[in-house]
């Protein structure tokens, strides 16, 4: 796997400090929410920190594949859809929370799924960014995020050192 132009390494204490931030905007619009949808995979850390910090207990998954081998996205399939219940309303007081937009796509399927919820993401990029209600850093479409669950510690070649586009 080829390195992307721009990378953008994320700590895990970063993370956590992004997605509180998140969860203090969410906070600061004085609204209630009844359940808390997550996408996952990447949705499951910040929905566990945004759920303590902003008191919601129904926390539920949907579940979207998209990234193949980590460098583009392939087909889009809904593994695991929402509860009934939650779609009864059209996700009306439901809080969806995913840790990145980037193009959109996922975004989209779960929207259109619950076209009355809230969607909050700690990060969006700018193909995505129509797609979410809040989101904590945008970060341009050519930088490649890496996740704290994606990495382990290895050398970094400096920046001068290394081939640039």
């Amino acid at each position: 796997m080829s390195l992307p132009d721009k990378a953008f390494p994320v700590s895990w204490d970063q993370f956590h400090r992004d997605a509180r931030a998140l969860a203090w905007r969410l906070a600061g619009m004085n609204r209630k929410w009844d359940a808390m949808v997550c996408i996952t995979r990447g949705g499951l850390v910040p929905a566990a920190i945004i759920s303590r910090e902003l008191g919601i207990r129904q926390i539920e998954t949907v579940c979207v594949a998209s990234y193949h081998e980590y460098s583009e996205q392939g087909d889009l399939h809904v593994l695991k859809g929402v509860t009934d219940e939650l779609l009864e309303n059209e996700g009306e007081h439901t809080l969806i929370v995913d840790d990145l937009t980037d193009t959109g796509k996922t975004a989209a399927i779960v929207r259109a799924m619950m076209p009355k919820a809230h969607f909050a993401t700690v990060y969006a990029k700018p193909t995505g960014r129509p797609m979410v209600d809040t989101f904590v850093t945008e970060v341009s479409q050519d930088t490649w995020i890496y996740f704290p669950w994606d990495m382990g510690f290895t050398y970094q070649e400096p920046i001068a050192e290394g081939e640039r586009g």
